[in-house]
């Protein structure tokens, strides 16, 4: 596969250069785990190392389990000094994920950002986080309550609906 190199046209930005130095080191460590991280495909876009998507499975023994999960990840020129923007494409009912925009409410995406974490340990944290729900920061507000009121088998359920409609469409008619 070949990746073409993403030019900025507009201004040059010091950090691109280390940008795309870290994001081809990435690329190249994604190549070789392939086989080793079946929960996890990373992608780069064939023009552009600032444009990712991962799929990932969802965790077993939750309601996600056997769903397949996109997501869309937009890498900042200043990484990795600066988190990248994840999202998920897959809807998806889980009290940390905004339901419309698929927005994530996680602390390493924001504050607790470390250079030392990678596209690919940023999705396995999404993958911690799917099976560790945390109620009270919630985006999807409905989700939050279902579980801060202790109405699990509600979530349970809700979650479970919308990964056979969304996250497993062979299934979705059957």
């Amino acid at each position: 596969m070949t990746i073409l190199m993403y030019v900025d046209r507009v201004t040059f930005i010091p950090y691109t250069k280390a940008s795309r130095a870290r994001l081809f080191k990435e690329y190249k460590e994604v190549q070789r785990e392939k086989s080793v991280d079946s929960d996890i495909k990373l992608s780069c876009d064939e023009t552009n190392i600032f444009k990712w998507t991962a799929v990932i499975k969802g965790p077993t023994e939750t309601p996600y389990q056997d769903g397949l999960f996109q997501l869309s990840v937009t890498v900042p020129e200043q990484y990795p000094l600066v988190p990248p923007l994840v999202r998920f494409v897959t809807k998806i009912f889980h009290p940390n994920v905004h339901f419309k925009t698929g927005e994530i409410c996680l602390d390493i995406l924001k504050t607790a950002w470390s250079p030392a974490w990678t596209l690919q340990s940023v999705c396995r944290a999404i993958i911690a986080l799917m099976a560790h729900p945390e109620a009270d920061s919630p985006l999807n507000c409905d989700c939050g309550n279902l579980l801060r009121s202790g109405d699990n088998r509600g979530y349970q359920s809700m979650a479970r609906m919308y990964t056979r409609l969304a996250a497993m469409p062979n299934r979705a008619n059957h």
